[in-house]
């Protein structure tokens, strides 16, 4: 895996691409697609998780003050018709919860950040 990063509109997006040699990718059996996954950012404040991508807030799994651990689901987000689990990057106390259900946000909007 190889990791990049794309500007798109003037927002940066981190991704992660695989490289397959012509052999290898015709040998390769099917994957089941890839969650997406929120983005993290950390600094003083803690890490913010971020949209991956634009849609509506479904399901808020947390509050200000919980203890949540890597990988927990805390949010649900709507995006094209399909649902998108949104887990924790890190363990720790959710320090904000920035929406609420059924918000709209855009990609790179920071849903929450774990202290």
């Amino acid at each position: 895996m190889r990791k990049f990063v794309v500007n798109v509109n003037g927002t940066s997006y981190e991704v992660e691409v695989e490289e397959l040699d012509a052999a290898a990718s015709s040998k390769r059996p099917a994957q089941e697609p890839k969650k997406a996954t929120a983005t993290a950012s950390s600094n003083a404040g803690g890490t913010k998780i971020t949209s991956p991508m634009p849609g509506t807030i479904l399901d808020v799994k947390v509050s200000n003050g919980q203890r949540v651990k890597n990988g927990q689901l805390v949010m649900i987000l709507e995006a094209m018709k399909m649902e998108n689990e949104i887990f924790a990057t890190k363990d720790g106390v959710v320090t904000s919860v920035n929406v609420t259900k059924g918000a709209s946000v855009n990609a790179g909007d920071v849903l929450m950040t774990i202290g």
